[in-house]
């Protein structure tokens, strides 16, 4: 897929992918107390950034990592957070979807909107391909992901049970089914973070 076409819309916000003029803005985002606790991946100096840069590039080339940069054009193209979607690979009927949300835009329901941008494009790009559903993790006691979910149709479906070391607090997973069931011919009913890898079911 080339990435360079790709962009969403919400409302104010732009949905596209990341560049590498981002990086002084991804590090003030990752400089962040909440992001350094709720968030796996951490990027502390320019060279973590070219590398996680790198690894976002890399997603869209192979296909199974989607990045992108939310920005608000409201407010001089700020950037606001990040979207992912996780995909094993074709045909794959569960993926992961993941996000962050910079300190200066907590509260604007920017996570929401762009989860809801995000979750539209995904079904709309891989349903023929056998997309079925996303997944949405979170740790336990991250109550603002936890509300974000509901919010964006993710209700929760199960909890999920630590695995140390990688993952050393249990989570919850939710759980969003495609708006039409391909295999049923009928639309489906609504089933139900840190954006990891996703996982075949």
């Amino acid at each position: 897929m080339d990435d360079a076409t790709v962009t969403l819309r919400a409302g104010t916000l732009l949905l596209r992918p990341w560049r590498r003029d981002d990086i002084p803005a991804l590090l003030a985002a990752y400089d962040d107390p909440a992001m350094r606790r709720w968030l796996r991946t951490q990027v502390p100096d320019a060279r973590e950034a070219e590398r996680w840069m790198t690894v976002q590039e890399e997603g869209w080339a192979s296909g199974r990592r989607f990045s992108f940069a939310v920005t608000d054009t409201a407010g001089q193209g700020e950037l606001v957070g990040n979207l992912a979607l996780n995909r094993p690979g074709p045909g794959a009927e569960s993926a992961q979807a993941g996000y962050w949300t910079t300190a200066p835009a907590r509260g604007r329901g920017v996570a929401p909107r762009a989860l809801g941008a995000l979750t539209d494009w995904a079904f709309a790009t891989f349903a023929e391909d056998g997309l079925r559903h996303l997944d949405l993790f979170h740790a336990v006691g991250n109550e603002a992901s936890c509300r974000v979910a509901g919010k964006s149709g993710f209700p929760l479906a199960e909890l999920v049970p630590a695995r140390p070391p990688r993952y050393p607090l249990g989570g919850h997973r939710h759980s969003r089914e495609a708006p039409f069931s391909a295999a049923a011919g009928r639309r489906a009913g609504c089933a139900g973070t840190s954006g990891g890898p996703a996982t075949p079911r």
